[in-house]
């Protein structure tokens, strides 16, 4: 899993002269950066489109599109067959591909610089659809999508202008398109005023995803037993425990094994490191104790599950 920057999402369009003159116009406006593209006619230039590998990015997208086409992030895998938004952060890993080539659409790249210099200074991490356990996919009804495709057109038309101020104009239709997202699902309740339990267990969870994606086989979790996170939040492990449950109605340990088994999903998905190097990431001492972990969290061994995603990916490639 590499880490690709805008730069690199680039040099998949165009050539190395037109990069270096478009970043260079961007950086001498010190705006940040922002770009809105047209699906339908990327595809009529080019037809057949490589899938994107999982990777991390580094810039944010949001793609509105139409057709039928596959997600996979985090450990879930998302089939679209219609209509969609996508909510991509570079907090997530991800990987898209379509499923045929009747693709239709927009999508818009930018970085949190670009909104950061908008008047309401919006912090990109505090927005509900950012989060990493947001929904990410968003299935929409016909009359959404074209709702969604007047925001892209007038992106698409502004960035053309010669307006002075059209990247503010612009920032704002990108503010109006994520909380077109946002009223797409009921705002959860952690935006709702805290109390004392749920500022421990928002604590907790912060402290338990701090930790996480896994990038590298040298990386490894520390924090893994509630013991070990109540200590950290300086609190006894029994209340630690009876506030996870009024909270979540889940155990301490649910929590955080429900989360190891989720990277461990990821990284038997998404990697080409070996078992023991996973089990070892993952903060265990022997390969025994993960395999016997994950069996009991998924009923699979992890090389059983790895072959059965290798399986279902060769499949869909054969009917592509």
């Amino acid at each position: 899993m590499e880490v690709k920057s805008i730069r690199d999402f680039y040099r998949e369009l165009l050539s190395n002269v037109e990069i270096d003159r478009y970043f260079e116009d961007h950086a001498n406006q010190d705006i940040g950066h922002f770009n809105v593209f047209d699906i339908t006619e990327m595809w009529r230039k080019n037809p057949v489109k490589p899938s994107m590998p999982y990777n991390r990015r580094t810039y944010y997208k949001i793609s509105l599109v139409n057709g039928r086409n596959k997600v996979e992030y985090a450990d879930k895998i998302v089939d679209i067959h219609d209509y969609a938004l996508i909510f991509a952060t570079p907090k997530v890993p991800y990987r898209y591909y379509p499923l045929d080539s009747n693709q239709k659409g927009f999508f818009c790249v930018f970085t949190d610089e670009f909104l950061s210099k908008s008047m309401t200074g919006i912090n990109m991490d505090e927005l509900p659809v950012f989060q990493p356990g947001s929904d990410f996919v968003y299935h929409l009804d016909r009359e959404l999508f074209e709702n969604a495709v007047a925001i892209f057109q007038k992106m698409q038309k502004e960035l053309t202008s010669d307006y002075s101020y059209k990247y503010d104009l612009l920032r704002t239709y990108l503010i109006e398109l994520v909380h077109f997202g946002q009223k797409l699902q009921p705002v959860s309740a952690a935006e709702k005023s805290l109390n004392a339990s749920s500022r421990i267990a928002t604590l907790f969870v912060e402290l338990l995803e701090r930790q996480f994606p896994v990038e590298s086989t040298s990386q490894s979790i520390h924090l893994k037993s509630a013991h070990e996170f109540a200590e950290t939040l300086s609190i006894h492990v029994n209340h630690l425990n009876k506030v996870l449950k009024e909270v979540t109605g889940k155990t301490t340990t649910d929590i955080i094994r429900g989360r190891l088994a989720q990277e461990a999903k990821i990284l038997l998905r998404q990697t080409n490191w070996n078992i023991s190097e996973i089990s070892q990431s993952l903060g265990f001492e022997e390969i025994a104790h993960f395999s016997n972990f994950f069996k009991a969290q998924t009923s699979y061994s992890p090389s059983k599950f790895r072959n059965g995603i290798k399986n279902e990916r060769s499949l869909i490639q054969k009917s592509f």
